[in-house]
């Protein structure tokens, strides 16, 4: 494992208990310029996660409570005339920080979330026509209600597509709540990385070799969630880079130059879980998605060889 995953994971530990893999993944995410949609009942821990990992890479912080009167220039901004210098002057919305929760994503309207969508992509937001760029590292972390809760707007598929993974914390187990009632409680922690440091990180993990056998046996994989009886709507190309892209962040978190069958596999529910639309008599079932990514996985041959 990476030294400074190790760090930061220990650093985080003085906050939140038994996390250590979905810090692993926030790094993944980070190094691999993709975003995090966690969905899971209130008070587990979610922002407390995400301010820890900011404040253990020196990153800014902002948070952004979803309401279903929140305005898209709520997030991103807006232009305000300064009588005293006769000119528009732009004020900056809370999606301008380097790591931004979207606390109850899917509460706001479909217009609001929208305004999501450009800034995910782009790493930019546009006002009044002019572009104004984003921190960088860029990296959301949106949490979303269960849609069975009253006062949720579902999620389009457009922006489903755009976060890498989509995660569960879930409630800890019996001995980390004691131990949660035991510990001393941190209110600061301190850095112990830079960011430049992780977008040093970032351009090596870019650089990790991938053979043609893995590429093609991410391509099967996706193809398969296309071709399954279940899907109506099967895994997109940018879900398919997604996969390359994180598999790659995997493998350098993990002391590899190289990507293995068993990342790729490691990655592909979390990566692909969300991408997939079933058929109506599929859908009707609670656990269909995950057995859908779990028959995919079983159907397609797994390669063997030297893939370094």
């Amino acid at each position: 494992m990476h030294p400074i995953l190790q760090t930061i994971q220990q650093n985080v530990r003085q906050v939140i208990i038994g996390k250590d893999d979905i810090v692993e993944r926030m790094m993944i995410a980070l190094l691999s310029e993709g975003h995090v949609l966690l969905e899971d009942v209130p008070g587990v821990g979610k922002t407390v996660l995400v301010r820890s990992v900011a404040e253990s890479i020196g990153a800014t912080f902002h948070r952004i409570q979803f309401t279903p009167d929140l305005l898209p220039t709520d997030i991103i901004g807006v232009s305000i005339f300064n009588e005293q210098t006769r000119q528009f002057e732009f004020k900056k919305g809370p999606i301008h920080g380097s790591i931004v929760v979207a606390d109850e994503l899917n509460r706001a309207s479909p217009k609001t979330q929208s305004a999501l969508l450009e800034s995910m992509e782009e790493r930019a937001v546009t006002v009044d026509g002019v572009r104004h760029t984003l921190p960088d590292p860029f990296f959301v972390m949106a949490t979303q209600n269960p849609s069975t809760h009253f006062g949720t707007y579902p999620l389009p598929e457009a922006q489903l597509d755009r976060f890498l993974f989509r995660l569960t914390m879930g409630y800890p187990t019996e001995e980390e709540e004691v131990r949660l009632l035991q510990r001393h409680v941190t209110q600061c922690l301190e850095r112990v990385t830079t960011l430049q440091h992780i977008r040093t990180m970032r351009e090596e993990a870019r650089g990790t070799y991938v053979s043609e056998h893995v590429q093609r046996y991410i391509v099967s994989l996706v193809r398969a969630t296309r071709e399954h009886e279940a899907v109506e709507v099967g895994v997109s190309p940018r879900g398919t880079v997604a996969l390359q892209n994180s598999a790659k962040a995997y493998a350098y978190l993990q002391n590899r130059s190289y990507v293995l069958p068993d990342d790729v596999q490691s990655l592909f529910s979390d990566v692909v879980s969300h991408r997939i639309q079933l058929t109506y008599d599929y859908e009707q079932e609670v656990s269909s998605t995950e057995r859908v990514v779990e028959e995919v996985l079983r159907r397609v041959e797994v390669p063997v060889g030297d893939f370094r």
